[in-house]
């Protein structure tokens, strides 16, 4: 079977409009897997057929891989990034290489010149790749030294205002200093899987942070006269007035890393030393994680699994800002997106790019809000809808108006647990019956940062330990052997003892008992003594706890995110 038929087979494109993407490919110059790909075509189908014809091994996940030393130490970084290739195991003399572009062939050459040993692709999705390498690469030197360096005895007025439409922080070689150093603190906060990026000023200095698995760190700091050139800078990339220093301003910028795009939000406030800078990163190649590697256990999992295939409904996912919310709704759609249904979401911003389903920016300036959005969708066939949040009466409205008409509804509430969402919503001034009428589940979720698996020991808890869990009202018998999981801290987390997050869940059903307290107004807390006592809801804390049991997060954690249980 030639290319074009298998490719037919993975994807379900007919042959003629295959033929038509290929000549596309020649006359553009692209190879024809990445025209494929701006087609819109499912990355794994694509490459499935790729790998039969070629012959190739394919790997669709690389999770728990340590990537070999002979790689990071041989390839740049930069060239790793840009044609999106990791190396994922050392055998028998080859190096095991992954890559995301099996047509690359020329930068498939130049890796082989590059490294000192044979090579051996295997073909893996790019979402996979990039998370990797930035893992692999995060100990090495990233430039943000050197950029500062460059800063001494240098005129820099006038430096920031040199600006492209999208910046690609891997073409910092010849860039002024100043450009070359933000783009440098950029690439090290994506490498190390920072969400959000401080600059903060001092009287003496700039200092930078990143928020990493929900906690800010210090990282490099600048000289305090490059300061003004460096929020200069800034507010170029976000298109922002570069004269304006007393009121606050947003903006937004975009950035690539090699073909991949990273959306930057950018807010300064003024502040007693000078403008404050906060960046929220977006970046757009990381992977949509589906329902399976949620880290649900059986019971949540089962509970999520039944109410998203409900055909009319409201599903509210609640928790403060960078709980994971949107990823739940994200891997919720994912999950019941199957060709049939017209799902359509309206989000600020989107985030990441769902297959086979549409998606709204909100533009307030335009006039194009939650509400406004969520109200054109009804006249757009949906099954089911999303709304990035519910923040005022309007909204709420409309989106119960949509759930008793037929429709499934996902969204968001900044509440602190299930039950209170329910109340939340009747402040808003929603009437008890409509609320108990429409809503089917509500989601609370927090992340709690997990135990570093390189330098994770099992040990007996101490005394103030024993102390602790016995005052979170903790089964003692559910520990293993008696001893509880702890990282003291090593090089592959920054000896901080974790890595990574997942989260914990309170999840509670709307079932007959909860809807008939919802119409008599009940509180939040007799909400919660019935759904505990009748229906079994498991609260986050006590979810957080069992996570402590199966050794995946400390006790630190568990206190930190959640709070004690009143039933």
């Amino acid at each position: 079977m030639d290319l074009l038929a298998l490719l037919g087979h993975e994807t379900g494109l007919e042959i003629a409009e295959l033929l038509k993407l290929r000549e596309q490919a020649i006359s553009s110059g692209t190879t024809f897997d990445r025209t494929l790909m701006n087609r819109g075509v499912n990355e794994e189908q694509m490459l499935a057929a790729f790998a039969k014809d070629l012959d190739l091994e394919l790997r669709l996940k690389l999770d728990g891989i340590r990537v070999p030393e002979t790689f990071v130490e041989a390839v740049p970084l930069s060239f790793a990034r840009a044609h999106t290739m990791i190396a994922v195991e050392e055998t028998n003399g080859f190096l095991v290489v992954a890559c995301a572009h099996p047509l690359d062939l020329h930068p498939q050459d130049d890796l082989a010149n590059i490294l000192p040993c044979p090579v051996q692709f295997v073909l893996s999705p790019r979402a996979e790749i990039t998370e990797l390498v930035n893992r692999a690469f995060r100990h090495k030197a990233d430039g943000v030294d050197e950029a500062l360096d460059d800063l001494e005895d240098t005129d820099i007025a006038g430096l920031a205002a040199e600006l492209e439409d999208s910046e690609d922080l891997l073409d910092s070689a010849n860039k002024a200093p100043i450009i070359k150093l933000v783009n440098s603190v950029l690439f090290q906060a994506l490498k190390l899987r920072a969400s959000d990026v401080h600059f903060q000023p001092y009287t003496d200095r700039m200092q930078v942070r990143f928020r990493i698995d929900g906690i800010l760190y210090d990282m490099d700091s600048i000289p305090k006269n490059a300061q003004d050139a460096v929020l200069s800078r800034l507010k170029v990339m976000a298109k922002l007035d570069i004269a304006e220093r007393r009121l606050p301003q947003d903006g937004r910028a975009s950035v690539r890393i090699g073909d991949g795009e990273v959306d930057v939000r950018v807010s300064l406030v003024p502040t007693s030393s000078g403008e404050r800078a906060v960046l929220r990163l977006l970046d757009k190649t990381a992977k949509v994680y589906t329902l399976a590697e949620m880290g649900l256990d059986e019971h949540h999992q089962k509970i999520l699994d039944s109410y998203i295939r409900y055909p009319h409904g409201i599903i509210l996912v609640t928790g403060p800002t960078g709980s994971g919310k949107t990823t739940t709704l994200y891997a919720s759609l994912t999950e019941i997106s199957t060709g049939d249904k017209n799902i359509l979401t309206i989000e600020d911003p989107v985030e990441y790019s769902l297959d086979g389903i549409s998606q709204v920016q909100v533009n307030v300036k335009k006039g194009l809000t939650f509400s406004a959005g969520l109200r054109s969708f009804l006249r757009q066939d949906p099954d089911v809808m999303m709304v990035g949040e519910i923040r005022d009466l309007e909204t709420a409205e409309i989106a119960i108006r949509a759930a008793i008409t037929g429709h499934l509804v996902f969204s968001t509430v900044h509440t602190n647990d299930a039950p209170s969402t329910v109340t939340r919503l009747i402040d808003l001034g929603l009437e008890p019956y409509l609320v108990s009428s429409s809503l089917v589940l509500v989601i609370a979720q927090r992340l709690v940062r997990t135990l570093c698996e390189s330098c994770k020991e099992w040990r007996a808890p101490t005394d103030d330990e024993l102390a602790q869990l016995k005052g979170m009202n903790f089964d003692m018998s559910l520990l293993k052997d008696g001893k509880i999981a702890q990282s003291p801290g090593c090089t592959e987390c920054f000896n901080s003892g974790y890595q990574g997050r997942t989260a914990i869940y309170e999840m509670l059903p709307m079932e007959e008992g909860i809807r008939a307290l919802v119409t008599e107004n009940a509180t939040a807390s007799q909400l919660k003594k019935v759904a505990v006592t009748e229906l079994g809801m498991r609260t986050l804390r006590q979810d957080g706890l069992l996570r402590l049991a199966k050794g995946q997060t400390s006790p630190d954690e568990i206190m930190r995110v959640t709070q004690l249980d009143v039933v």
